[in-house]
């Protein structure tokens, strides 16, 4: 079993800790808001803009707040996650993009981080994989906090027993897909004009044509979207974490400690109900 990377903080340290944390979630919100409220519709023509480098420097800040504020309590295991499932997302996120698909799939690797490290490194998982993916897909740059409210809403989620069985994962993406739409519309509408993939523009496309403005129309479609495309990462995540060997989850203290996968995660060697399935 992994240990920490450092002892566990004394209260001084803790109280840092959780600075970091406040801090670090803060300057992502603080970038939200200056992004709907500013709408910098220039930020769509790359990093060449300030209002892209003022969105590069509060999402990466924020993320990298948020890895500082948990860090002395990861796991060598944790830590290799992270950057796995940055990776994760931007891959399959710019492959699902170009494909066109009327969901996203670039929160694999945010969900999956937050199930096994906790809310805190899911939220900077989200932030830290948006801000480097819009390096060179400047689409992506604005919906960083939504991203981490993801991760931070996956990990809660976790926490509380979504994953305790393989059919609770749905319900849970569902509710946090729905969250995430709501968020995301206004970025993508005050910036792109809500101009997304070939599937998300007919579905505003249709919207529109019944008479809603495009405010209206691409939350709709944030909601439709979004919550079909949760529900698919959060079974896929559910599946994945079924699949490992029992004693690469317990490697991790947030699955441990909270027991997210019900017994498996735990000290007992059982398999919750709906996991025997799923893990084949």
């Amino acid at each position: 079993m992994s240990s920490p990377l450092t002892l566990p903080p004394e209260p001084a340290a803790q109280r840092s800790r959780s600075l970091l944390l406040v801090l670090g979630g803060a300057l992502i919100v603080a970038t939200y808001v200056f992004l709907v409220t500013v709408q910098p519709t220039e930020i769509a023509g790359g990093m060449g803009s300030a209002a892209s480098l003022v969105s590069l420097v509060g999402f990466l800040g924020g993320g990298a707040l948020l890895v500082g504020g948990i860090l002395p309590m990861l796991t060598t295991s944790s830590l290799v996650v992270i950057p796995l499932g940055i990776a994760l997302n931007i891959a399959i996120g710019q492959i699902a993009g170009s494909l066109g698909m009327q969901i996203y799939l670039d929160a694999i690797g945010t969900v999956l981080v937050a199930v096994l490290a906790g809310p805190a490194a899911g939220a900077a998982t989200g932030a830290l994989s948006n801000a480097l993916w819009g390096l060179f897909n400047p689409f992506a740059l604005p919906f960083a906090a939504g991203a981490a409210l993801i991760g931070l809403l996956a990990g809660l989620a976790a926490k509380h027993g979504a994953f305790r069985r393989v059919y609770f994962a749905p319900v849970a993406g569902l509710v946090v897909g729905a969250i995430g739409g709501i968020v995301a519309a206004p970025v993508a509408v005050f910036m792109f004009g809500a101009a997304g993939t070939f599937g998300t523009n007919a579905i505003i496309a249709v919207f529109r044509s019944m008479g809603d403005k495009l405010l209206v129309a691409a939350t709709k479609q944030g909601l439709l979207s979004d919550s079909l495309d949760k529900i698919v990462v959060f079974v896929v995540v559910a599946l994945i974490v079924y699949a490992l060997p029992q004693r690469a989850v317990r490697q991790f203290p947030f699955a441990r400690t909270h027991r997210v996968l019900g017994e498996r995660s735990g000290g007992r060697a059982t398999t919750p109900a709906g996991a025997d399935t799923a893990a084949r």
